[in-house]
């Protein structure tokens, strides 16, 4: 990656921490919160729902408005209503007091989320786009190491109010850094007058292009998985394996590992073999790690060394399929990419709260149901992966030129998405 782009990819790299700081140093605290609120588990799951839908709706608006305003109003914007909800969860007196304030969280968080990826496109494409998103990627897998131990640490010493706390303190850091750090990407020339005809036409463009609707449920299915394992492994690790809130922190941390390890060589591997070869056979080895590992559930074999190691592979794995899933999608939806990157975080994040919703009723605090859902999202990406690798031409992401019209914008890409 370029110099130029290394400052950049390092700032939204942190903006982008944010959201999953929000989540990673809340894991540890959720059996103590679900105790100290009266709540039960599926209750303390509901909080994690909560924040994901809101994440994935709020997604819609930030897209478009990152395309008629520029990238940083909606940032700001985001960042203000983040920190809200913070405070909402800092004095929250109950559990629906706690929900609340996550669902804020989350309409805050999305933009620290959808608007980075489309600066992302406004700065480069291709293998350079995958290495910034690896480098981002990179800035951000600070979060699973460090966030878990952070908030197990600050529950230890002031109590779990203090995690929402030192988030707080982290919101106005980023408010802060995007005002004095953060360049704006979208010149005034580029952007795209309000229009709710525009909009539906490039939602409708993009709905119906099957490359993009294939790679978004396929990288939405992949972070399912992940969502999954976020709701439930508090509660397995403490209950099934007997950890305390530090060990969980390490034990996730290593989880993690495998992920953001491999993330950072997705754009090489994708410049020597070709990005979708790379997509369609790590995704081919995520689901032959996570299916193996629910069938060694099935057969009483799933210890803490084997979850772990299982999880850790198949990570391994999905830290290849989703940055380069993201970037595919983009690729040729240039001058929509903000309403493109938004309309594929939402049904991506939806995905992964039904996916949550739905494996609930199931989840009796053991690895076997964990294990299972996060098979079942394994097996719906394979499939996915192999319809990317069928599709014609025409379909196949990469496959437009420079300068292909899109509905609602021109072929120089100043017309209207939002």
């Amino acid at each position: 990656m370029s110099a130029s782009l290394l400052r950049p990819a390092l700032v939204l790299g942190l903006l982008s921490a944010v959201g999953p700081f929000a989540i990673d140093m809340y894991l540890p605290a959720m059996p103590e919160i679900g105790a100290d609120l009266g709540a039960g588990i599926p209750a303390m799951q509901g909080t994690i729902i909560s924040y994901f839908i809101a994440f994935g709706l709020a997604q819609l608006i930030y897209g478009p408005w990152a395309d008629q305003a520029g990238r940083k109003v909606p940032i700001y914007a985001g960042l203000v209503i983040f920190l809200i909800g913070t405070l909402i969860c800092t004095f929250a007196p109950n559990t629906e007091a706690l929900l609340a304030g996550r669902f804020v969280q989350g309409l805050g968080g999305a933009a620290v989320m959808v608007v980075p990826r489309a600066v992302i496109r406004d700065l480069s494409t291709g293998h350079e786009a995958t290495r910034m998103m690896a480098a981002i990627m990179m800035v951000i897998s600070v979060s699973p190491f460090l966030a878990p131990l952070v908030g197990a640490g600050l529950m230890a010493v002031a109590g779990w109010r203090a995690i929402f706390g030192a988030l707080v303190v982290a919101t106005l850091a980023s408010l802060l850094m995007t005002r004095f750090l953060l360049q704006e990407t979208l010149p005034p020339e580029s952007r795209q007058p309000v229009s709710l005809r525009a909009t539906l036409a490039g939602a409708r463009h993009l709905l119906s292009h099957k490359g993009f609707m294939a790679l978004t449920f396929l990288g939405g299915f992949g972070m399912a998985s992940f969502f999954v394992f976020l709701a439930s492994a508090s509660f397995v690790y403490a209950q099934d394996f007997g950890l305390n809130p530090t060990q969980f922190s390490l034990a996730f941390a290593l989880n993690a590992l495998g992920f953001f390890s491999a993330s950072q060589v997705a754009a090489r591997l994708g410049m020597r073999f070709g990005a979708q070869k790379v997509m369609v056979r790590a995704t081919m080895g995520f689901a032959a790690f996570a299916i193996g590992l629910f069938g060694v559930a099935l057969m009483g074999g799933a210890t803490l060394w084997v979850t772990m190691a299982g999880l850790f592979l198949a990570n391994a794995c999905l830290g290849l399929v989703i940055p380069t899933a993201m970037v595919m999608a983009l690729e040729e939806h240039g001058p929509i990419a903000g309403l493109a990157s938004s309309l594929g975080g939402t049904m991506q994040m939806l995905a992964g709260g039904v996916m949550i919703a739905a494996a609930s009723p199931f989840f009796d605090g053991s690895v076997t149901p964990m294990l299972g859902a996060i098979a079942l999202c394994a097996g719906l990406a394979l499939v996915l992966a192999l319809v990317v690798a069928r599709l014609p031409a025409a379909q196949a992401p990469g496959s437009s030129t420079t300068g292909t019209s899109t509905p609602g914008t021109s072929t120089t890409g100043t017309s209207a998405s939002a």
